[in-house]
């Protein structure tokens, strides 16, 4: 017979709690009742019922038993012991393994006075243990990062597990004879599809699995940096690459070539994430690649993208009009393809027919019409531009202009009444003039047809929880391109730090961007046979503002570092 939670009677902290009148008697009884059944610590339960604030639950436990809080943001996680403790252990105990000196182990602990999570940590692991005092509230999202981690995972497998684990030899390793059912338990499979949840979660854009002589690494690009997340066994490689080529419909008999394929990842009934996926052959196997290709990130919506005010007004002016082309063109990895499909997702309206080709196409938007090119069999972006042409559309997304052949038939598409999107791989602006020009585009198509050019980079934001003011000399301001007024009006820059909310001090990426509109006077310049650097000169006495200059914008706004800036626009 279960005691009533009214005449239970109060540990330490709980009495602390009611005297300091942060905890009334009645909800003290309560919470100690729910944490006896739950089996969890009462300062978890504490914090999740919102019965006290998590910090003044550690200011109230440090008085009542002498230890100082440790803050777990000034903690360096990569330096965390891993693997020491039980999984189980540490979500049942709300306990986690901060750092190791010698014999003895420090954990992170909301209530230092619960002895028998250090008892039982002390079982697990042999190793004398010392609490630490932490907020609850920073200690359950460093456990769910920590347990999150691909690294502790494989290097936490068993040898047993290791054992279990059957790849067919070449003779056999057909890929319609490998059952989905016979892997879906082993700890490969649960390996592959955590890294992929994981890279999910924290926003990357790419997963690369790469093989060595003596090691196996796992890295992330996240906001246009790669990262390394995990070091699995090296014998695990090819049972590691196998599974992927299996999800990806690949042949994994066949190691000496290049190979494509696609996953598509179910989260929820009402979203998937795709994958695109490549293989290449490298001294010591496979190299394999993942795209990952996330639909919601193409509807953030302009405002969302980093566009200043006047940049948004022209590129949406340019959206406006019935006919024409707007060119797009940065690096790979710049943010070129959530532009236009920022664009197409203003159009997508009933009363238009839109029409798309692209290589492949990364984004599926219901009411567009999409096409992957496929030069195998003969369909390129040329031989797709005549089908849609034909197909009495309103607006033309071409992936993106390779070819002479390519760029002809889009600008005679955007003179005939066709509003027409496409990408080139320029530096700026004025250079996708002059490149157009230098694929044999005649110049009066040039000047007659493109409405609009917008260079993009895309910059890591700074995070807004720890950015800290930075004291930079005016000489070295002026160097960077501020302007005297600016300099002298004082300016405010700010570099990154790092917490546990964000990845080095930074957190998101914003669109840096040259939004060049075609005007009479870059017409005439156009015809006149202008080079770049005459067409750059005419930009500037536009008031178009380069790469350089809108990214010194944002950092006088505060978004992002020069440090940044000067990474992604210093040539």
């Amino acid at each position: 017979m279960s005691t009533p939670a009214s005449s239970l009677p109060l540990s330490g902290l709980a009495r602390r709690l009611v005297q300091d009148g942060l905890l009334n008697e009645s909800d003290a009884n309560r919470a100690m009742e729910q944490a006896r059944k739950k089996r969890v610590p009462l300062v978890a339960c504490l914090v999740d019922e919102k019965l006290v604030n998590a910090r003044d639950l550690a200011q109230a436990a440090s008085e009542e038993f002498g230890t100082p809080v440790f803050d777990l943001e000034a903690l360096d996680r990569e330096h965390l012991p891993r693997n020491l403790v039980d999984e189980k252990l540490v979500r049942q105990h709300q306990a986690l393994p901060l750092y190791r000196r010698g014999n003895r182990l420090f954990v992170g602990l909301a209530d230092p006075m619960n002895l028998t999570a250090l008892d039982e940590i002390k079982f697990n692991t042999g190793i004398a243990t010392e609490p630490v005092l932490v907020e609850q509230d920073k200690l359950t999202r460093l456990i769910e990062d920590s347990l999150n981690d691909s690294r502790s995972m494989m290097e936490g497998l068993m040898d047993e597990d290791l054992d279990d684990l059957q790849l067919k030899s070449d003779e056999d390793d057909k890929g319609p004879e490998v059952s989905e059912s016979e892997l879906d338990d082993t700890p490969v499979v649960r390996f592959v599809n955590k890294v992929m949840l994981d890279a999910i979660n924290k926003k990357a854009s790419d997963i690369h699995f790469e093989p060595y002589e003596r090691e196996f690494r796992v890295r992330f690009r996240m906001d246009g940096v790669l990262t390394e997340v995990a070091h699995p066994p090296v014998n695990l490689a090819p049972r590691i690459i196998a599974r992927i080529k299996v999800l990806s419909r690949m042949d994994i008999s066949e190691r000496r070539i290049p190979q494509d394929g696609r996953i598509k990842m179910q989260l929820s009934r009402n979203r998937a994430i795709d994958f695109r996926v490549n293989t290449c052959p490298t001294l010591y196997g496979e190299k394999v690649v993942l795209r990952i290709l996330d639909p919601t990130s193409a509807f953030l919506g302009i405002d969302e993208l980093g566009y200043e005010p006047h940049q948004k007004e022209l590129y949406m002016n340019a959206l406006s009009k019935p006919y024409g082309m707007i060119l797009v063109t940065g690096p790979t990895g710049s943010g070129k393809t959530v532009s236009l499909y920022t664009g197409l997702g203003i159009l997508n309206t009933p009363d238009r027919n839109i029409s798309t080709a692209e290589d492949p196409a990364e984004i599926n938007m219901p009411g567009i019409n999409q096409v992957n090119v496929n030069t195998k069999v003969g369909l390129t972006f040329a031989s797709a531009l005549r089908a849609f042409l034909r197909q009495d559309p309103d607006v033309i997304m071409v992936g993106e202009i390779r070819d002479l052949e390519t760029a002809e038939i889009a600008i005679k598409a955007a003179q005939t009444g066709h509003l027409v999107l496409s990408t080139l791989h320029t530096n700026d602006a004025p250079q996708t003039l002059t490149r157009l020009a230098n694929m044999g585009v005649p110049a009066y198509n040039i000047a007659s047809s493109i409405l609009l050019i917008i260079a993009q980079r895309l910059a890591r934001r700074l995070c807004n929880h720890c950015k800290a003011p930075e004291e930079v000399p005016k000489e070295v301001l002026l160097e960077e391109g501020f302007t005297e007024e600016e300099v002298e009006q004082g300016i405010t820059l700010y570099k990154p730090v790092g917490c546990d909310r964000c990845t080095q001090g930074y957190k998101g990426r914003v669109g840096i961007y040259q939004v060049l509109p075609v005007s009479e006077s870059m017409q005439r310049l156009i015809l006149e046979g202008g080079n770049a650097m005459q067409l750059a000169e005419q930009a500037r006495s536009e008031g178009v503002d380069d790469l350089r200059r809108a990214g010194l914008l944002k950092v006088k706004a505060g978004i992002t570092s020069l440090e940044e800036i000067n990474r992604v626009t210093k040539d």
